[in-house]
């Protein structure tokens, strides 16, 4: 368990926070790309680490984050126009670009006016285009200071058409959700079906696990982690962040591992994919303290995503939920993630729809800041801790004035995660060399570094 402000500390991330610090000193992903399709095209509100902005495509197709106030007499600037490389106000055509630079005060004499601008800049942050993501580096930089290099993460350094990305809202503090996304030994009971019969579990044991392909994630591994709940966890720092093993009992003489990655500040890659199968990543990136965006990417890096791929990931597989407008997946909060107790006594150990869905109920219903001081923590919560202790001793080292590791690294970013069956007599390290070639997942990515979209 925590204490109670080492729990404040892990879940707040507004400004002058000191987790809240450490998240600006990285690159994170904003919104997706698509959420701007045109120049000079409509703009669009962003809330991130408790901060209000607001997103735009200039004219030249640049984009810009940038407050929403005009300094003049503190207007929207959502209702302003986007027009000829700038966002002007409505109220009264004050113009202001992706720097936040005045570019036009038409209610000031010219005269004046040159001065004024000098003096009514709003706040900006730089953006890049990265792996079909805007992402933003949030940081109260000095003047001349340049942003780091952008992680190097391997979904956006493959061809767009082997990935795939999109985003999904979750209504809890972002550290419960990327706590969940690390503890592999939760399948064993959250996404498991329930059958009376062999027959009946294998058919909705591939249905329980949809989006992943049956080699990574077949009906054998599925009963393996039904009969073996407790795994044997194995965890690894390393630059960027912590690599965690999770090993099962497969068929005698075997071992079933499942291998996930957790990258600075909010990374995560899931432990499923086999060799040459399709990997998947979400970020968790907090909008406040009681909700985050957690963006979702699936790339194979050896061939593009199939027809049938793409179409699992929108209408809810793998690490997607069901989704509607704007991002919310339809089984939510609001309606108790539409959860049947028929299905929960007769299909499914949840009796709710979806390998996303099911994640997001339980770790919702953990309370929008999950109160960490009255936990009782096992065996199997030894990534959870570790997770911990590698967030807390990171903020506590840029409160104290050190670098955010793994800051201006950007290749300690280029790992793997992914599931294999190795022997039983293989330790973790012998099962990461066999697995990735390298016992902490690294690999080397020949294609050079471009700002991708």
């Amino acid at each position: 368990m925590l204490s109670r402000e080492e729990n404040e500390t892990l879940t707040r991330t507004g400004p002058g926070t000191p987790m809240g610090t450490l998240f600006r000193s990285y690159w994170l992903p904003v919104l997706l790309s698509e959420q701007l399709p045109e120049k000079d095209g409509p703009q669009v509100r962003v809330k991130i680490l408790g901060e209000d902005l607001l997103a735009f495509r200039d004219a030249g197709g640049r984009v810009g984050l940038i407050e929403p106030r005009c300094p003049h007499r503190g207007a929207d600037l959502y209702f302003g126009r986007n027009e000829e490389g700038g966002i002007r106000c409505a109220y009264h055509g004050w113009k202001f670009d992706a720097d936040g630079r005045c570019l036009d005060m038409p209610t000031v004499p010219p005269e004046t006016a040159r001065t004024l601008c000098q003096k009514a800049s709003i706040r900006s942050y730089p953006t890049r285009e990265w792996g079909g993501m805007v992402w933003a580096y949030m940081a109260q930089a000095p003047a001349g200071h340049e942003p780091p290099p952008l992680p190097q993460m391997e979904f956006a350094l493959v061809p767009p058409e082997h990935r795939y990305v999109s985003k999904k809202l979750q209504e809890c503090n972002w550290a419960q959700a990327a706590e969940g996304g690390i503890d592999t030994a939760h399948f064993s009971f959250l996404h498991m079906p329930v059958a009376r019969s062999n027959e009946e579990f294998s058919e909705r044991a591939l249905r329980a696990v949809r989006g992943y392909s049956a080699k990574s994630m077949s009906q054998d591994h599925v009963r393996w982690m039904r009969e073996d709940p407790r795994p044997r966890y194995h965890v690894r720092r390393h630059a960027a962040g912590l690599v965690l093993g999770a090993s099962r009992q497969g068929e005698p003489g075997e071992h079933y591992w499942r291998i996930a990655q957790y990258l600075m500040p909010c990374h995560g890659y899931t432990p499923s994919a086999a060799e040459g199968q399709t990997y998947h990543g979400q970020s968790w990136v907090p909008i406040d303290d009681h909700s985050c965006w957690i963006f979702c990417y699936s790339w194979n890096p050896e061939r593009p995503l199939t027809a049938q791929e793409r179409a699992s990931y929108v209408t809810g597989g793998a690490v997607y939920p069901a989704r509607g407008a704007d991002y919310v997946p339809l089984r939510n909060r609001s309606n108790e993630y539409l959860l049947d107790r028929r299905m929960q006594k007769l299909e499914n150990f949840t009796g709710i729809e979806g390998v996303s869905e099911q994640d997001a109920a339980i770790q919702d219903s953990q309370g929008e800041i999950a109160d960490r001081t009255r936990e009782l923590l096992g065996p199997t919560d030894v990534a959870v801790v570790h997770f911990r202790r590698l967030m807390l001793e990171a903020a506590a080292q840029v409160a104290g004035g050190a670098a955010a590791p793994a800051a201006d690294n950007p290749q300690a970013y280029l790992v793997r995660g992914g599931g294999t069956i190795a022997p039983a007599t293989e330790d973790f390290e012998a099962v990461m060399r066999r697995r990735f070639g390298d016992e902490l997942g690294r690999v080397e990515v020949d294609r050079p570094e471009v700002q991708s979209k």
